[in-house]
């Protein structure tokens, strides 16, 4: 490329869906000399075909640049977009669309950011930020001959207030009640499972979170949510994810 070149390239969204990664695309961008001007938001939806932005340098620059902030752009917005959809379908029933940590490795921030830019919630980012035991957390209580109860006071003993507890059977679901689980994680479950679990739960331990998650999607998403699931997790927003179809062209 002939240096010194000045260049614009308008940042085209060219599918519908909701634009997410900006901050990351500024970076990539800054890195390389280079500036964008957005004419739309992190977070905004935008209709296909929309120019969400410019970026302004040397030609040779934007064109390094091109690649890796498209990538993220993509990626961010396809998850922001996937996020979009599931928030739309349990409109007015109170519950919430968490994100898991079934992300790229390297890119968990990006992810979990595109997440909100959509309208979900924040989980747990990794293992340090609440204590949850899952299936294979069950195997190993046993074993150890801790158990539930012994595990979850030693949480709150280092001062751990979330205490969430994977529950695949009744038997589970009284003793994580028994032994002061704030959230009961229902795994796999149908909705007529979280609706029973969750109203014997709230007898059980009054004010105790419900969350729903597994082999959920956006065609039954909404029966979750009226089954009385105050949180749904989906897998699928991070780790099956679409990338968006979004380009740069460049003008000199």
């Amino acid at each position: 490329m002939p240096p010194r070149v000045q260049a614009a390239g308008v940042i085209e969204h060219r599918n519908a869906g909701v634009l997410a990664g900006v901050p990351y695309a500024d970076e990539v961008a800054r890195s390389c000399g280079c500036k964008i001007e957005w004419a739309v938001r992190e977070g905004d939806l935008v209709a296909g075909g929309t120019a969400v932005g410019v970026i302004r340098g040397e030609l040779a620059e934007i064109l390094r640049a091109e690649r890796p902030l498209l990538n993220l752009l993509q990626r961010a917005s396809g998850i922001a977009t996937a996020t979009r959809d599931y928030v739309d379908a349990v409109q007015g029933t109170g519950a919430r669309i968490l994100h898991t940590r079934k992300t790229a490795p390297g890119l968990r921030s990006l992810d979990l950011a595109a997440v909100l830019a959509g309208g979900g919630h924040m989980h747990r980012a990794d293992l340090s930020h609440e204590v949850m035991v899952k299936d294979n957390h069950w195997q190993a209580l046993a074993r150890s001959g801790i158990g539930l109860e012994g595990a979850l006071a030693e949480g709150r003993k280092r001062g751990v207030t979330a205490l969430y507890v994977e529950v695949e059977a009744l038997d589970q679901l009284e003793l994580a009640c028994s032994a002061g689980a704030t959230r009961l994680l229902v795994d796999n479950q149908p909705p007529a499972t979280v609706r029973a679990w969750a109203q014997l739960a709230r007898e059980r331990r009054p004010g105790i979170e419900i969350e729903a998650t597994g082999g959920i999607s956006l065609a039954n998403v909404r029966e979750y949510a009226e089954a009385g699931a105050d949180f749904i997790s989906i897998g699928a927003l991070t780790h099956s994810v679409k990338a968006a179809d979004i380009a740069i062209e460049v003008k000199i």
